[in-house]
């Protein structure tokens, strides 16, 4: 069964002879992951800007720019700076070439001949690594997707609604027939306060009542109120109905006076 690798972890190797790249290839093939090669370290630079990896490792002995300075140019670059090194180097080396590692931002150093499990292991951690600072660089441009939706639908105001018309305030249709000439009424008086007692007018003023034991008198002034009703209520206007009902209410009175004054 053939094993996909996995390119968005990559790991890049650098060498100037062939065969080392070869046994790193050979020892780093388990891991399925896809493999970068670099005879230079000029070559290196340019393919780590060229794209991204998960973990480098340099060999400390190249002709021209050697595996110290290689390993600070990456650390030098904005874009590079956090990819981890690791330096590797032949068993008769100097013994300040891992000070010389770690100063220049090396993250480990191992040194020829090597155990390939060990190398494999090294390798793996700074694998995981990448992926889980990728996932975490994932969820959180979801978040700040998510923040900035959210923001935006608060922020988002209804736009205002239109005042529907009530039936009140729409406009009265006027009727195209000729208005009727209302009849000339008599001055129309104001009416009181109190909604039960009409204001009496002051051009006709009552009759003065007689003495309730004069039955004759009492007689004929319930004639003339009657009369005065029925001509108020055959004309027109509030004023009159409203005539009408006091002098239906005082001819009512005069009747019970001639039925006090005959017992």
């Amino acid at each position: 069964m053939t094993t996909t690798p996995d390119t968005s972890s990559s790991i890049l190797i650098v060498d100037d002879m062939e065969e080392n790249l070869v046994a790193l290839e050979a020892v780093l093939g388990s891991l399925a992951q896809k493999v970068v090669r670099a005879r230079s370290g000029e070559e290196a630079l340019k393919a780590m800007l060229r794209e991204e990896f998960a973990v480098v490792l340099i060999d400390v002995l190249m002709p021209g720019m050697n595996g110290f300075e290689t390993a600070a140019n990456i650390k030098g670059l904005d874009q590079t700076k956090d990819v981890p090194v690791i330096l590797l180097t032949g068993a008769s080396v100097d013994p300040n070439y891992a000070y010389r590692g770690y100063t220049v931002g090396a993250a480990d150093f191992l040194i020829k001949p090597f155990d390939p499990w060990l190398l494999r292991t090294k390798v793996n951690v700074f694998l995981d690594l990448h992926r889980k600072n990728r996932q975490l660089a994932a969820q959180a441009e979801q978040l700040k997707r998510l923040l900035t939706a959210e923001n935006r639908h608060v922020g988002e105001t209804p736009a205002p609604q239109e005042p529907q018309p009530t039936q009140s305030s729409q406009p009265t249709q006027k009727s195209h027939a000729p208005e009727a000439t209302p009849p000339e009424q008599p001055p129309v008086h104001p009416e009181p306060t109190d909604d039960h007692e009409p204001a009496e007018p002051p051009t006709a003023p009552h009759p003065p009542l007689p003495e309730a034991g004069d039955a004759s008198r009492l007689a004929e002034v319930a004639g003339q109120l009657a009369e005065v009703e029925l001509l108020l209520r055959e004309s027109k206007g509030s004023d009159q109905k409203a005539l009408a009902d006091r002098i239906a209410e005082l001819e009512l009175a005069v009747g019970r006076l001639l039925v006090s004054g005959g017992t």
